[in-house]
């Protein structure tokens, strides 16, 4: 998949851009601030219909402005084109594929995938389960439609458990209601996460021996207290737990709890790991991400990286390239122009929302 021209207009910071992109090397140069990473997100919005920066789509919208808009040339393995637009308006967003709106999410995953890679995915491995389990659900969900379901029923009936406990003295009847949907959207997100964790693994172990080149084994692996739970098992240990979750305001057992466990020799790479470890693994999943999305959808994903291939040292950066599919499209920011390894580049640059292309006359691309 190829992203033939990106157009934006009162996206965050940038007015009107239309860029057009040739070959398979962008890259993005500029000061800290500028709109670097504001065109990654928009790139990503394309596809994911989600921010990789924030859960609140009305941000995206240019300050003092009512409506975004990010409109996209795509191109297939095959060839075939399409245009993608997207207009952000306070009340939602709107979803157009060659000028016919699209009305469901599920019909729009998938078929167009991106993978980012930033310097905030350290949080991946630093910050709480609840950050990795919204990778994997986003990563999930991407590719499978049933997924998305079962996680938005799922999400649904937990929210009206937890008011109705966050309310006090329950109606039983109100609860196992709420209980009877979460028990088999449940089972179904518990089973489709361990299969999908599982084929994530072994490409994140692969990539990460390719990173790393030292013999090291680094892993992935899904952390569950209902590992293989059926509907009616995960029934049961919801009612088991009322009495708890009445004290505690909030349903405290459930997929939604889950964690992914990230280790490097067999040790917690969080609390052992060194600086260069975390990275490397961080790298290694977001390059299982890509390999995964691939093997799913027979799509070569569009690379969107923001600031994170200048952090790596020469020789880490080299194997980097080597594990890249050689047919994907790469998208990279900076704050200085890339090295030589970046291959041949298309090189644009970005001040106050202003995108120069330096190969052409100079003249701001509109």
């Amino acid at each position: 998949m190829r992203i033939r021209r990106l157009t934006l207009q009162n996206f965050r910071n940038i007015g009107i851009a239309s860029l057009a992109f040739e070959g398979p090397r962008q890259f993005l140069v500029g000061a800290n601030g500028q709109g670097k990473t504001n065109l990654l997100e928009a790139a990503g919005f394309l596809t994911a219909l989600r921010s990789f920066r924030t859960s609140d789509a009305r941000l995206l919208v240019m300050s003092g402005q009512s409506e975004a808009g990010v409109s996209c040339e795509m191109e297939d393995g095959a060839g075939m084109a399409s245009r993608i637009t997207v207009r952000l308006r306070e009340q939602g967003r709107e979803l157009e594929w060659d000028g016919v709106r699209v009305a469901r999410l599920a019909d729009h995953l998938g078929r167009f995938p991106t993978v980012v890679f930033s310097s905030e995915d350290l949080l991946l491995v630093r910050g709480p389960p609840s950050g990795r389990r919204r990778w994997l659900d986003l990563t999930i969900s991407a590719m499978d439609p049933d997924y998305l379901r079962a996680l938005q029923t799922y999400s649904k009936a937990l929210a009206g458990r937890n008011q109705i406990l966050r309310a006090g003295a329950p109606d039983v009847r109100q609860l196992l209601a709420f209980e009877r949907m979460m028990a088999p959207a449940g089972a179904q997100i518990l089973a489709i996460r361990e299969a999908a964790v599982g084929m994530l693994g072994v490409a994140a172990a692969a990539a990460y021996s390719g990173l790393t080149d030292s013999g090291e084994e680094g892993s992935l692996a899904y952390l569950s207290k209902h590992a293989g739970a059926t509907g009616e098992i995960l029934l049961a240990a919801l009612e088991a737990g009322r009495a708890r979750d009445l004290q505690a305001g909030s349903t405290m057992t459930g997929p939604h709890r889950d964690d992914l466990v990230l280790e490097v020799r067999g040790s917690a790479v969080r609390d052992f790991g060194s600086e260069g470890q975390q990275r490397s693994l961080v790298l290694a999943l977001r390059l299982a991400q890509a390999a995964w999305f691939k093997e799913r959808s027979g799509i070569i994903p569009v690379l969107l990286a923001d600031d994170v291939l200048g952090e790596l040292d020469p020789a880490r950066r080299k194997r980097f390239w080597t594990l890249v599919h050689p047919g994907a499209q790469i998208i990279a920011t900076g704050t200085e122009p890339p090295s030589a390894d970046f291959g041949r580049t298309q090189l644009f640059t970005v001040a106050g929302g202003v995108f120069t292309e330096d190969a052409g006359a100079g003249s701001p691309i509109a």
